[in-house]
């Protein structure tokens, strides 16, 4: 089309060649009016490089005038667009990515076949949550299966049943409710889901690509009805949490965590994908099962279990080339292997090994800011970790990178970082006599000389261990439940440290290390105290309270993914996990730390997740990394200050609204 303003018109001025304010008030024009019209069909007799046509197309899409000088401005797009649907009727009411129940107004219910299908009183969003809430509490005993069925299982019940109907209500109720809700959809609650998975299953959720789908990936990923995909959480059952293999039922645990990407995140609901990888399993009890909805066979191994794996990556980044999948609960065997195997080639982490590292890095320079001192002493902390799986491992890389890079960044800062760690795991101090050592947590292993020095053996026990170092932390990533015993905690009040830290992180509740009660109680009051999973915390008397922190992956995964997604990097580095849970660190005041408080309030998760989210973007930028995002092209990005970088992440959340539903006949 042509504009049809010739260039004689008065519009231009008297300096027609240079005056580009006018040519902007023009452009303006068309692009208010064109705003969605198909580019391709400009044609106008000025010549004008794309890069403007797109940089002022892009000005009014993100909210900028092009009429004034140029600043950059935001406007929220996630979720407050019109959304045109190809149903009506019963459809609708039975879709729960568009179902508004008694929300749709009278003009709605007209256009899309809906006046006498409904009640006829239009409630508000606010009329409907009470109309829930009120609901839920009436039925959360009612819905229980008996006396063996805890009340956070009849509370994940009724929520599923929400979010099989309604999708946006059931984030809206989540969200203004994460504190309560966030240990029903997430851990410890979604351990007993996974365990009792295949009698709760009523509707499908996510997807299930199995052995049995060999060589017909490729095509089974078009089934999945949803265009785009911005992120996947993706577990082969192998290790959910700390309760071991539960096969196909692992699917819960994905289902959770994308839940949290949706309600901290704020990425949108219609483009995640919960998936499971089903290549078996080797619990007998699951085996044996004729309930069983998995693949009742042992599970895969070596090449054949990768020739799967590298099978769905290639499938799902095919047609989803700019998704994000998380790999979440690998037995330790394959965590590492698989890693390595993607990291550079595909956007991916592993939230147990990077994520679990991040929150745990975290944790213990908030423990250094509680002893009153600057965190730049941390390389200085004497560490003891319980636990060598893919969990512990990840945890002691990223802090030995960490310190390295505080003491220099170099060859020997790197060694010097690797002598504040003692490795306990089953079988006892893990040292260089080990045999059959995981090469994973060899550079652990610690120097026979020296630690005969210290009083200690190969395979000397934990108590022992924390008898002889004396350490500032005691850090568990072991998944035994009470590992950290009576006498564990006796000897740890020999630490050095003014305030020594326990950090039982290991979920769900049950393996928790030790609980805050006993820590308190035996440790003293003065310990700072952290876990994977919630617990209240302890009245100490007098009015002081011993602050239990969960430190629990939710701080991070969501901002690390949110971060990766709107700046448009190939991959998720090292650097931008430190950035995260440096971010992280940084959160909490003073005041609060010196408290015992390392870990913010879950209420704040979206706040958290977006200033995660802007560390990760600033320092992809950084490394050079930001390839963009939709119209935020990496030159865009790389001119935005950190405030504008928050801006931009908080207006690219989603936030459940119901949205206007038009309907288009296909």
């Amino acid at each position: 089309m042509k504009l049809g303003i010739p260039l004689s018109s008065p519009i231009w001025g008297v300096d027609t060649a240079s005056n580009i304010t006018s040519l902007h008030l023009l452009l303006a024009v068309f692009f208010f009016s064109h705003s969605q019209s198909d580019m391709s069909n400009f044609n106008s007799p000025i010549r004008l490089s794309s890069s403007l046509i797109k940089h002022l197309k892009y000005r009014v899409r993100m909210g900028s005038n092009p009429l004034l000088p140029h600043s950059r401005s935001f406007t929220t797009t996630e979720g407050h667009r019109p959304i045109i649907v190809h149903k009506r009727s019963l459809d609708i009411l039975h879709d729960p990515w568009f179902n508004k129940g008694t929300s749709f107004s009278f003009t709605e219910r007209d256009r899309l076949d809906l006046r006498g299908l409904l009640p006829p009183n239009v409630m508000s969003t606010e009329q409907q949550i009470e109309r829930f809430m009120v609901d839920l509490k009436r039925l959360e005993e009612q819905a229980r299966d008996g006396p063996s069925d805890p009340n956070a299982l009849a509370k994940w019940r009724i929520l599923n049943r929400l979010h099989d109907r309604n999708e946006t209500m059931y984030y809206k109720v989540l969200i203004a409710n994460i504190e309560e809700y966030a240990p029903i959809v997430y851990t410890p609650t979604v351990g007993l889901v996974c365990q009792n998975y295949s009698g709760l299953f009523r509707r499908p959720r996510g997807m299930y690509f199995s052995a049995e789908d060999r060589g017909e990936m490729m095509s089974m990923v078009y089934n999945w009805p949803a265009d785009q995909v911005d992120m996947i959480v993706v577990t082969d059952g192998s290790r959910i949490l700390g309760l071991g293999d539960l096969g196909v039922q692992g699917i819960g645990i994905a289902i959770g965590k994308l839940d949290l990407y949706v309600a901290a995140a704020g990425i949108n609901p219609q483009r995640v994908l919960p998936v499971m990888i089903d290549v078996g399993t080797n619990n007998e009890k699951l085996l044996k099962d004729p309930l069983y909805l998995g693949l009742q066979r042992h599970r895969l191994d070596g090449d054949e279990y990768l020739a799967v794996i590298d099978e769905f990556m290639e499938a799902v980044f095919t047609r989803w080339p700019h998704v994000i999948v998380q790999f979440e609960d690998f037995q330790s065997k394959w965590a590492f292997k698989l890693l390595q195997r993607y990291r550079n080639t595909y956007r991916m982490f592993n939230d147990d090994v990077q994520g679990t590292a991040g929150v745990a890095i975290a944790g213990l320079l908030g423990a250094v800011r509680a002893q009153g001192r600057p965190m730049i002493d941390f390389p200085k902390q004497k560490i003891v970790v319980a636990g060598a799986g893919s969990a512990g491992i990840g945890v002691l890389n990223a802090t030995r990178k960490t310190m390295a890079r505080m003491l220099g960044n170099n060859e020997h800062a790197f060694q010097s970082a690797g002598r504040q760690f003692w490795v306990v795991d089953a079988k006892g101090l893990i040292t260089e006599e080990r045999e059959d050592l995981d090469p994973e947590a060899h550079p652990f292993a610690r120097n026979v000389k020296e630690i005969h020095r210290q009083g200690l053996r190969e395979g000397a026990s934990l108590v022992e261990v924390v008898q002889q170092v004396k350490p500032d932390v005691l850090l568990g990533l072991s998944a035994v439940g009470g590992l950290f015993s009576k006498e564990v905690l006796e000897a740890l009040r020999g630490s050095t440290s003014t305030r020594p830290a326990i950090f039982a992180m290991s979920n769900p509740t049950t393996n928790a290390e030790c609980t805050p009660e006993e820590a308190f109680s035996i440790v003293g009051d003065n310990v700072v105290f952290a876990s994977g999973s919630p617990f209240k915390d302890v009245d100490l008397g007098n009015g002081h309270i011993g602050h239990c922190n969960q430190g629990n992956n939710m701080y991070l995964f969501p901002g690390i993914g949110l971060g990766t997604l709107l700046s448009g990097s190939r991959i998720v580095s090292d650097g931008m996990l430190q950035a995260a849970a440096e971010c992280l660190a940084a959160y909490m005041t003073d005041e609060e730390v010196l408290k015992g408080v390392i870990y913010p309030s879950i209420s704040s998760i979206r706040d958290i997740t977006k200033e995660v989210a802007a560390a990760v973007i600033k320092e992809a930028i950084e490394e050079d990394l930001v390839e963009g995002y939709r119209e935020m092209d990496s030159r865009e990005l790389r001119k935005l200050s950190q405030e504008e970088i928050k801006e931009y992440v908080q207006n690219s959340m989603w936030s459940p609204e119901y949205p206007t539903l038009v309907y288009r006949k296909e």
